[in-house]
C-alpha cells in the first residue's frame, strides 16, 4: 500500500535520487493540468504537447530545480517552466503572432477586446513606441499579465515580487500607455 507523497516530497526524490516512480507520479498529477493551461494559450496541440514533454524532461534531467522558498507552490513552479518554454516555442511568430493567437480565442465577442485594440496599435506603430518608453519593471509586468496571460499571483512568482506590486505596476503601466496613446 503506497501513501500519497506531497509535491515537495516528489520533487526532492526526483532531484536527489532520480526516483522514477516519483517522476511518474508527478507527471500523472500535473501533465493533464499543464496541458490544459497551455492549450488555453496556444491552439496548436502539437506545440503544447512538445512543451509539456520538454517541461517534464527539464525536471527529470535536473535542468529545472524546485526550491521550497516563500509561497511558490509546485503548480506555479511548473507553470513558470511550461509558460516560458511555450513562449520560446512561439517566439518565432513574434509578439504579433502571440497576440493574434490570443485574439483567436476571443473571436466570438461583438466588441473589440483589449487585445484587439493593442494589436491595432502594434500595426499602426504607436504602441511600440509607448512600450519602449515604459520602465523595464512595468514592461515585465505587462509581458507577464497581458502577453503571457498569467494571473497576478503567477506573475508575482515569476517576477519575484509581491502580488500587490504586480497590480500596482500593471495599473501604472496601463495609465502611462493610455496617456501615451491618447
Amino acid at each position: 500500500m503506497s501513501e500519497t507523497r506531497s509535491d515537495g516530497e516528489l520533487l526532492r526524490a526526483i532531484a536527489a535520487d532520480g526516483d522514477r516512480r516519483a517522476f511518474e507520479e508527478l507527471y500523472r498529477r500535473y501533465a493533464p493540468w499543464l496541458t490544459a493551461r497551455l492549450r488555453s494559450r496556444c491552439a496548436d496541440a502539437g506545440v503544447v504537447d512538445d512543451v509539456v514533454q520538454e517541461t517534464f524532461l527539464a525536471i527529470w534531467r535536473g535542468k529545472a530545480r524546485y526550491r521550497e522558498e516563500g509561497s511558490a507552490d509546485a503548480a506555479g513552479w511548473l507553470w513558470r517552466i511550461g509558460s516560458r518554454r511555450l513562449i520560446d516555442a512561439l517566439r518565432g511568430d513574434g509578439a504579433r503572432g502571440r497576440l493574434r493567437q490570443a485574439l483567436a480565442r476571443l473571436r466570438h465577442r461583438d466588441e473589440a477586446s483589449a487585445e484587439e485594440r493593442v494589436l491595432a496599435g502594434v500595426e499602426h506603430g504607436d504602441l511600440a513606441g509607448a512600450l519602449v518608453r515604459l520602465s523595464p519593471e512595468l514592461r515585465a509586468v505587462l509581458q507577464a499579465t497581458v502577453v503571457d496571460g498569467l494571473t497576478t499571483r503567477e506573475a508575482a512568482v515569476l517576477l519575484g515580487i509581491p502580488p500587490g506590486t504586480v497590480k500596482t505596476r500593471a495599473m501604472r503601466a496601463r495609465k502611462q500607455l493610455r496617456e501615451a496613446l491618447a
